[in-house]
């Protein structure tokens, strides 16, 4: 299968490189053109525009920050449509709002190019792995087309049509502010009540306490060290995103209200692109609890 990949950050990357090891026929588009290099030593194909990754492409898969990025990459100058050719199919697995993921859809419909939403989670070690969990929202039919690269990534799961991905992927980054935020309340009280913290985060980890939050980003809690797996304004455009889908539907999320709040004053204060986890930094302060160095 012939397909093109753009946005190459710490996720896309990651995807990328999997893909070209899976033996996929890949060309490569990255905005920071310096992060193609990498891909290309391994045998992946640079082009210069996005229109350019999507000539000759069966399938294009977009992965970057926001919104107004996937507008841009897909329906803007030397975008993605203007190199697709009818029958193609477009995959984006970027975190974006629902309603201009369907708004994208139907201008690529009216180009003959099916659309999916599939945004993922895993963090940069499920890229690394190919272990994220792969949500998509779309036709069942292009899904199918586009199942053979996306099972290269992770576990593929079809949540409704186009949009539901999306919502979904609100859904996951909801739970995870929850989780974070009761973590770190959690090993803060163990730090502050002098006991054994790593003792304690081994303890809890195998009880109904455990979760994915608590066993991978516990420990960058305890020690005050918070090495990039998802940024931490990345997953506060991602609440925003699930905020502004909750007002809509009249539906109360009071948590992740508050979490959205401490990622803010996180990224005013330069920690933006520190790993999630570092909501901790704000609970110790409250506290009085100081970090590692």
């Amino acid at each position: 299968m012939r397909i093109g990949f753009i946005g190459l950050g710490t996720m896309g990357g990651r995807m990328a490189r999997r893909l070209l090891e899976a033996g996929f026929d890949l060309s490569v588009h990255n905005r920071t053109r310096e992060r193609e290099e990498p891909l290309a030593a391994l045998g992946a194909r640079r082009a210069a525009t996005p229109r350019e990754c999507a000539r000759d492409r069966e399938l294009v898969i977009t992965m970057v920050s926001d919104t107004p990025d996937v507008q841009a990459v897909v329906l803007g100058e030397d975008g993605v449509v203007e190199g697709m050719e009818r029958g193609g199919v477009l995959v984006d697995m970027s975190t974006i709002s629902p309603a201009t993921t369907r708004l994208i859809g139907a201008a690529l419909t009216d180009h003959g190019v099916a659309m999916l939403d599939a945004p993922v989670s895993g963090g940069s070690e499920g890229a690394e792995k190919g272990t994220l969990s792969v949500m998509v929202g779309g036709d069942e039919d292009a899904l199918e087309r586009a199942r053979p690269p996306l099972e290269v990534l992770g576990k593929v799961v079809h949540v409704g049509p186009l949009g539901s991905g999306q919502v979904a992927k609100a859904v996951n980054q909801v739970i995870i502010a929850g989780t974070y935020a009761a973590v770190a309340e959690g090993l803060t009280l163990a730090m502050a009540a002098g006991i054994d913290v790593e003792a304690a985060h081994e303890a809890v980890s195998g009880g109904a306490a455990g979760s994915w939050g608590l066993t991978h980003r516990g420990p960058n809690m305890i020690h005050g060290h918070y090495p990039l797996g998802f940024r931490t304004r990345l997953h506060r455009k991602d609440l925003g995103i699930a905020l502004q889908s909750a007002r809509d539907l009249g539906v109360a999320i009071p948590v992740a209200a508050y979490v959205e709040q401490l990622e803010t004053s996180l990224v005013r204060r330069g920690f933006g692109d520190e790993d999630v986890s570092n909501i901790a930094r704000i609970v110790r302060e409250q506290a009085g609890l100081a970090e590692e160095a």
